[in-house]
């Protein structure tokens, strides 16, 4: 998968500085050893042409929310933003900033569906891009959606964008045109650990780790949001649309009576020359980028030689992943038909291949990068979860990131006979050491939830709640304790099972996870591990035809 690939390049960027990827090999120069893995040549045979037609229907939803979410806050809020602002939109700001050869943009879905409404993008796009040749994070507030105020939701996806800046040791950016916290809602977004305030301690940490900050003021930065560039190692502000201050005019006004402008109160000119809050000062937002630009090649970083890999394309087109991606548990086949179309080659090196066969496990490479497999085809009973916990630290010993496909049963094992208690029992004790192993594991882990992500083995299988460094999901995908239909498992009342399977089928859905921000994205199965060509210029780099797919672009 393309997006492994790109995290595996962070991971060798950076290494230097994370302690726990030492290298296996000396000297500067390194190379893969040559691989002679076998060929998993799994075409679809006439058995499967009815599972996979059943499964082709997954992805509408996905092109419904992608074309809302290009559209920010609307047509009305996007004129008043471009026309009587004066003010670019938050994609075209990024396009300027970031180099040409795309990102990945994370979780653009956030924000859809949530109690208090459709906050598109959470109100702010994140994700990681390269500038001036260096991989950095960036959080750009996107104003056009409820006039850039931050929701619960905002600050949530803010939060997850500094995790991953500090887990990769990443420069951070912050395009800051934010009105502040949406007061109605602010017991969910001022008290807690994890909410507001955390953004700043973030931003203190990140400091005391030497990992860089840039902030640049291309709007209102009021209240909370006024701690964003000040707390930065550099700031740059732009003139007559860029300002710094707690309480805006409306407030001086009402407190004092006195009536004062923005760019007298805490403009560009006033930060810049009089309280020195800023560091950098823009005409117009095209040259704030380029000074952004500029600001990063002073970091000083030896970025390393690019080295060309051989990379074979599946053997089998990636196109056929639509109907391979199950719309439910019984629509599911054998995964390695999954993985004949997302490996180099369709090679794959199976580690016990007949041991615990409800669990494939084994090596291959993407875009020429080694990388570990652990699969779901079927239940994680007591072999297969022993199996994957000695891959998991075999992945851990030789420094190997592992990809996780999850797709889990519906509801737990049922315990009906002496023999089953048994059985499950064991399996139990296995799945607690997998989950040891995957929990104690410090080589990256990332997370594709190819159908359902129920109960504990889900857990087993680097959950959220395992910390993978990233976690995707394909449009059909489920997650929920039971899969819609088995909450029969649970109770034995009928009108609470249909009222408890309604609701599982609504808050199941992988959009409802990624509104609510469970996880880094949905991908369409057939881009899992697309390679597109270099851009234009002109072409939007963020959220063009597929927004949570990380490209690479060949120079």
């Amino acid at each position: 998968m393309l997006i492994l690939s790109q995290i595996y390049r962070l991971k060798s960027f950076f290494q230097w500085s994370i302690s726990r990827f030492p290298p296996l090999s000396t000297g500067a120069q390194r190379r893969p050893l040559p691989s002679t893995f076998p060929i998993l040549d799994k075409p679809l045979l006439p058995i499967h042409r009815h599972v996979y037609e059943t499964n082709l229907q997954n992805s509408a939803k996905y092109l419904e929310y992608q074309e809302k979410v290009q559209k920010g806050g609307g047509e009305s809020a996007i004129a008043r933003h471009t026309q009587r602002n004066k003010k670019l939109v938050v994609r075209d700001r990024l396009r300027l900033l970031l180099d040409e050869e795309g990102c990945l943009e994370l979780s653009p879905f956030a924000g859809l569906g949530l109690p208090y409404g459709d906050i598109p993008s959470a109100g702010c796009v994140t994700g990681i891009g390269k500038i001036s040749g260096l991989w950095c994070v960036f959080i750009a507030n996107d104003a056009t959606v409820k006039g850039g105020t931050a929701y619960p939701i905002s600050v949530k996806k803010q939060l997850r964008a500094q995790e991953v800046a500090i887990q990769n040791r990443l420069p951070c950016v912050y395009l800051v045109d934010s009105g502040g916290a949406f007061l109605p809602l602010q017991s969910e977004i001022f008290p807690d650990k994890n909410q507001g305030g955390r953004s700043f301690y973030n931003e203190a940490i990140m400091s005391a780790m030497r990992i860089p900050q840039v902030a640049v003021v291309c709007g209102s930065c009021t209240a909370g949001g006024a701690y964003i560039p000040t707390m930065a190692e550099e700031a740059v502000i732009v003139h007559k649309i860029g300002t710094i201050f707690l309480g805006g005019p409306p407030l001086v006004k009402a407190a004092t009576g006195e009536e004062v402008s923005p760019e007298d109160l805490g403009g560009a000119q006033l930060h810049a020359e009089v309280s020195g809050c800023v560091d950098h000062f823009a005409v117009m937002e095209e040259e704030a980028y380029q000074c952004t630009r500029n600001i990063i090649s002073t970091l000083n970083y030896d970025l390393p030689e690019d080295r060309e890999l051989s990379v074979e394309q599946p053997l089998h087109s990636e196109e056929e992943l639509k109907g391979l991606a199950p719309k439910d548990y019984n629509h599911s086949l054998d995964v390695r038909l999954i993985l004949s179309r997302l490996t180099d080659g369709s090679k794959f090196q199976e580690f016990k291949a007949r041991y615990g066969t409800t669990l494939v496990t084994g090596f291959a490479k993407i875009e020429g990068h080694l990388v570990g497999f652990v699969a779901n085809n079927g239940e994680l009973r007591y072999e297969a979860a022993l199996k994957g916990s000695h891959f998991i630290q075999l992945c851990d010993q030789r420094h190997i990131p592992i990809v996780f496909l999850q797709n889990t049963p519906p509801c737990p094992a049922l315990t009906l006979t002496p023999a089953q208690a048994e059985s499950n029992t064991n399996g139990l004790k296995a799945q607690s050491s997998m989950m040891a192993a995957v929990a104690c594991a410090s080589i990256p882990k990332i997370t594709v939830i190819i159908g359902g992500c129920h109960g504990a083995d889900s857990y087993a299988m680097c959950g959220r709640a395992f910390d993978p460094n990233f976690l995707f999901l394909w449009p059909n995908a489920r997650v929920s304790l039971v899969a819609p239909g088995y909450s029969g498992t649970l109770t034995h009342d009928e009108e609470e099972i249909t009222a408890i399977n309604e609701r599982l089928e609504e808050e199941s859905s992988a959009f409802f996870s990624s509104g609510r921000l469970w996880d880094d994205g949905v991908i369409l199965p057939q881009e899992t591990r697309k390679v597109k060509k270099k851009r234009k210029k002109k072409t939007p780099v963020v959220g063009r035809s597929q927004p949570l797919q990380l490209y690479m672009y060949y120079l």
